[in-house]
This record gives C-alpha cells, sequence and structure tokens, in this order.
C-alpha cells in the first residue's frame, strides 16, 4: 500500500479537498495583483517642468493665458507635446507671434527640470512614480523596482524551498508567508523614500515565492485524479486575479489605497491559514510517523470516514511508505542532470527556453502603458484572455502535440510583440489587439510548459529539474524589466528583445526537445531511452504507411 492508497482511505476527494482549495484559491486571487502592481502604482502620468511664470501664480502676467504662458515656458517634445524634461531657459515671447516659425532650438535655449515636475493627475491622483519623481534621468527605476520585487521572487523560491524541505514544513512555510506579505505590503505605504519601498516589495516577493510553492500541500492532499482539475481551478483564479486588479485599479486612482486594497486581505487568509494540516508526506520523512497519522485522522473525519481513522495506525504508515520515505532521502543533485547526454540536452534546452519566455512575458505583462492608453481594460482582458488560454491549450494537444503546440505559439507570440513595436502610437485599438493576441498566446506556453516539462525528466529527479528550471525562468524575469531601462538610448532594442525571445525559444525546442504526447511519465533513465526507441519505431510505421499510400 502507498501512500495514494492511504489517502483514499482517508479521503482523497471530499470536503477538506474542497474546503483547501478554497482556503488556497483566496490568496491566489490576488497573487496576480501584487505581481503586476508597478503597472499602476508606477504608472508614468503625463509631466513637465515646473517653469516660475507657468507655475508661480505672482509672477504671471494677467494678460497672457495659460496656454500662452506654456508656450513661452516649455518647448515642444518629439510628439509635439510639451516636452517632459526640459523647459526654457528664458521666456520665449516671439513664440507668441504667430509668424514665427522656429522650431529647433538649441541646448543653450534649454535647461533640465530643476525645480522639479508637474504631473497630469486626471488618471492617477497619485503613483511612486509622481511621489518621488521617478521620470526623465530617473525613469529607469521604474524598472529597477520591478527587477527587485522579481529577484525577491527568486531569492524567496530558493530559501523557502530549503527551508520547508529540512525545517519547517509546508504549513508553517505558508501561514508565515501570508503574513510577511501582509505586514510587507501594508508597510509599503509608510515608505519615506523609493529605497525603502523596494526593499519592502523584496520582502513581500520572498513571501509570495513561499506561497507559490504551498501548492505542493494540496497536490499531495489530492488523489491523481483530481490534481489536474484542482490545479486547473488555481490556475483560474490567477487568471480571474488579472482581471481583478484591473477593476481594483480603476476604482482605486491612489497607489496607496490600491497597495492596501491588495495587501491587507492577506491578514485575513493569515487567520484562515491556520486550519490546514501539515504534509503527512513530509511528516513521514522527517520521521514524525505520529504526527502524520494524527493528520491523516484529520482529513479522515472530516471527509466523514470514521472507519478510517480505526484501521489506519503507525505500523501501516511506516510499512507503506517505506520506499516513498527512502527516496525522498535519497541526495537529488543538480548535477545529476548533466551526467547523462540525453537528460544534458533536455535541461540545458529547457534552461534557454525557461529564460527566453520569462524575459519575453515580464517585458510584456509589465508595461501596459507602451501596449494602450487604457491600462485598465488591457489589464482585464489580458485576465480573460488567460482564461480561454487554459481551456484552449487541452484541445490544442490533441490536434498538434506538446512539442509543436509549444514552439508554434512561442512563434506567434513574437511576431506579435514585434507587430506591435511598429503600429503607431494612435492606432490604439491595432496595438490592443496585438497585445491581447500575444497575451493569450504566452497563456497556451505557461500552460503548456506545466505540462510538458514533467514528461521529459524521470521520475527520480523531476523535483530537481523544476527547481532547476523555475530559477531560470525567474532569472529571466529580472532580466525582463532590466531592458526596459535601455529605453532612452535605444528606443527600439527592448521590443526587438522581447519579440525575437521567444522565436528563438521555438527554434530550440524543434531542433532539440522530442515530442512527448502519448507516452507514459519515464520513472528512470532506461525509460527516456525506450520512449526514444518507441518513437524511432513509430516514425518508421508512419512512413511505410504513406509509401503504401501513395503507391
Amino acid at each position: 500500500m502507498v501512500f495514494a492508497e492511504i489517502l483514499e482511505k482517508a479521503g482523497g476527494a471530499g470536503l477538506f479537498q474542497a474546503l483547501q482549495a478554497l482556503t488556497l484559491i483566496l490568496p491566489s486571487i490576488l497573487m496576480p495583483s501584487q505581481m503586476l502592481l508597478e503597472n499602476f502604482v508606477a504608472a508614468t502620468p503625463d509631466h513637465r517642468c515646473w517653469a516660475h511664470m507657468l507655475d508661480n501664480g505672482s509672477e504671471a502676467p494677467a494678460n497672457l493665458t495659460p496656454e500662452a504662458l506654456l508656450t513661452v515656458s516649455i518647448p515642444l517634445g518629439p510628439s509635439h507635446r510639451p516636452h517632459p524634461c526640459r523647459r526654457f531657459r528664458q521666456p520665449q515671447w516671439q513664440l507668441l507671434d504667430s509668424n514665427t516659425t522656429a522650431t529647433n532650438w538649441s541646448e543653450a535655449a534649454m535647461e533640465p527640470c530643476v525645480d522639479g515636475w508637474v504631473y497630469d493627475r486626471s488618471t492617477f491622483t497619485s503613483t511612486i512614480v509622481a511621489q518621488w519623481d521617478l521620470v526623465c534621468d530617473d525613469q529607469g527605476l521604474k524598472a529597477l523596482a520591478q527587477s527587485i520585487f522579481m529577484a525577491g521572487i527568486l531569492v524567496g523560491s530558493m530559501a523557502w524551498g530549503l527551508l520547508s524541505h529540512r525545517r519547517f514544513g509546508r504549513k508553517l512555510m505558508l501561514t508565515w508567508c501570508i503574513l510577511q506579505v501582509a505586514l510587507a505590503g501594508t508597510s509599503t505605504v509608510s515608505a519615506p523614500n523609493f529605497l525603502v519601498y523596494c526593499g519592502l516589495r523584496f520582502l513581500s516577493a520572498v513571501g509570495m515565492a513561499g506561497i507559490t510553492m504551498a501548492s505542493a500541500i494540496l497536490v499531495e492532499w489530492t488523489v491523481s485524479r483530481w490534481r489536474a482539475v484542482t490545479m486547473t481551478i488555481l490556475g483560474c483564479s490567477y487568471s480571474a486575479g488579472q482581471m481583478t486588479l484591473g477593476g481594483l485599479a480603476f476604482a482605486l486612482r491612489d497607489w496607496r489605497d490600491l497597495q492596501l486594497a491588495v495587501s491587507t486581505p492577506f491578514f485575513a487568509f493569515f487567520l484562515i491559514s491556520w486550519w490546514l494540516p501539515e504534509s503527512a508526506c513530509w511528516l513521514m520523512v522527517m520521521g514524525k510517523p505520529d504526527q502524520a497519522l494524527q493528520e491523516l485522522k484529520k482529513v479522515a473525519r472530516i471527509n466523514g470516514h470514521r472507519e478510517a481513522e480505526k484501521t489506519l495506525t503507525v505500523e501501516v504508515l511506516m510499512s507503506s511508505m517505506e520506499e516513498e520515505m527512502a527516496s525522498a532521502k535519497a541526495h537529488r543533485s543538480v548535477l545529476n542532470l548533466f551526467r547523462v547526454p540525453e537528460l544534458r540536452w533536455r535541461a540545458c534546452s529547457l534552461f534557454l527556453v525557461s529564460f527566453f519566455l520569462m524575459t519575453s512575458y515580464y517585458g510584456l505583462v509589465l508595461d501596459l502603458q507602451n501596449l494602450g492608453s487604457d491600462i485598465f481594460l488591457l489589464q482585464v482582458l489580458f485576465g480573460a484572455v488567460d482564461i480561454v488560454a487554459r481551456v484552449t491549450t487541452v484541445f490544442l494537444f490533441r490536434f498538434f502535440g506538446r512539442r509543436m503546440t509549444l514552439a508554434s505559439f512561442q512563434t506567434l507570440a513574437g511576431f506579435c510583440i514585434l507587430a506591435n513595436m511598429l503600429v503607431p502610437q494612435d492606432m490604439q485599438t491595432l496595438r490592443v489587439v496585438f497585445a491581447v493576441l500575444g497575451k493569450g498566446c504566452f497563456g497556451i506556453i505557461l500552460n503548456c510548459m506545466i505540462i510538458y516539462k514533467p514528461e521529459l525528466f524521470p521520475t527520480s529527479l523531476r523535483m530537481t529539474t523544476d527547481g532547476f528550471l523555475q530559477s531560470a525562468g525567474r532569472l529571466g524575469a529580472i532580466i525582463g524589466p532590466l531592458i526596459r531601462m535601455t529605453c532612452q538610448a535605444l528606443p527600439l532594442l527592448p521590443p526587438i528583445l522581447y519579440g525575437t525571445a521567444p522565436i528563438v525559444a521555438s527554434l530550440i525546442i524543434l531542433l532539440f526537445l522530442p515530442e512527448t504526447q502519448g507516452l507514459p511519465l519515464p520513472d528512470t533513465i532506461e525509460d527516456l531511452k525506450n520512449q526514444r526507441s518507441a518513437a524511432a519505431k513509430a516514425n518508421r510505421q508512419k512512413v511505410v504507411i504513406k509509401e503504401n499510400t501513395y503507391f
């Protein structure tokens, strides 16, 4: 009897699993709000230099309109609007003459915004960009804040992965991480400067990494036939969270209000999470069979399986999980992936694919202002198309398989980004269409990766590989926003890199990775070799069938 059979006795799909899924869905809805928050709290409003005559009422001539004062105080920028980063050193009165045609001004006639900026507050009453003047020469700091947040997720994943397995377990990690997100998130509104803001966002990201990893609790307490459905529901809750963020940002235009709205509910989630049981598998591995038995009986009691409370004993647990405990305690190093040529090619290929994918993905979703003027609607559309993508993936697999689906939609996503680069800013509808289509492609790609990755590696190395590839993806998520810091010097470089990255990833998939549709999950390296032989044999049979049909 293995743990799956023991779980069936305690109830592998009952009231407990439903309550547990609901408990984990609640924070999952606000997870996207934390990750994508800078689209709104760090939105860049229209701005111009503060000018003495224009913004100091005592210096303004009474006979001139605000429009005339703006004309003589602020030069026109590249888009024939007031320049966001320059002002005239002295009022240019000659510009009020309708016969004046001069439009190019030397640097000697202009100066930077030495007295600060004036911001348009018609869309957002307050953002961190306006509060700490993250514009002009400092506009790259916005992308830096996003990368620091992504670095927090990478650090959190590594730290919590180690601590939860060896010391704290799943439940304590989950409850503490929820509390950490709540405390760091609510404290952010009191940040006195940008550096403290970034530090608090980093701590919040570390906590979010732990919450994400806690989904393992749900998998371990759910029987295999219901795991796919449960994880799909969790995935859809994440998509719904993206739509929720768009609605919250539309209603709350002050960055502090929005920050509190997506952070304070985690205090409630912290209190709710205490009822969750610890992982029985982890307790057994750590040599705590009595506690594991106690948690199993708790699950059986909630599911109404009273007889299991009598039949389940410590001896039954120890005998049934002896093999699983030995396997879990075995040391699985990342280096094992590189000792076998078959695994080496797959690991290196997927490392690059994960890196390129996340670089491009977060370059797209963390820069809504560059994709459309109505970022609230765009965020809602991104969430809606993500749900459609999750449903569509199942049908695409039936017709095209894993490998071709993944490669083709990587290419399509890249072309959508490159096409958006060529669309003029005034064609907002077309830009939104390309952006939403690209986001939908990424939704399909991410779903494909979740299913495709485990099918490429044996059971003994599957978790090790997953951690290795997730690190690659999070490294790409850090690099993605940093690429936007080159916008001032090379404005076309970010979209070109974001567009070509998934196309290169699709070529890697087609050249170096096999198709796995219809094949069982490999348990050993020998299984991988047998799969390759079976695939080659199937291809030869297809060739023979085609030749017979032709003749």
